[in-house]
C-alpha cells in the first residue's frame, strides 16, 4: 500500500474549495450598497479569508510526518 504524503496545504482537498468560496464572497460583496460596504464587507470578508489562512497554518504546524499521511479532508 502506497502512502499518500501531503507536504503542503495546497494539496488538501479543502483548500481549493475554501479559496474559491473566499473569492466568490469577495466578488459578491463588491455589489453591496454604499452604506453597507465598510462594516458589513469587513464582517463577511475577514472570516472568508481566515479559512484558507487557518488551513495553511495548521498544515505548517504539523510536527510528525505520520500526521501528514493520507489526510484528505
Amino acid at each position: 500500500m502506497e502512502k499518500n504524503l501531503i507536504r503542503t496545504h495546497r494539496r488538501l482537498d479543502a483548500y481549493p474549495m475554501a479559496y474559491q468560496a473566499a473569492m466568490n464572497i469577495f466578488h459578491e460583496s463588491r455589489s453591496f450598497a454604499i452604506e453597507e460596504r465598510y462594516s458589513l464587507n469587513d464582517q463577511i470578508r475577514r472570516p472568508a479569508r481566515s479559512v484558507c489562512t487557518n488551513l495553511a497554518e495548521t498544515c505548517r504546524k504539523r510536527r510528525y510526518l505520520e500526521e501528514m499521511i493520507g489526510v484528505n479532508l
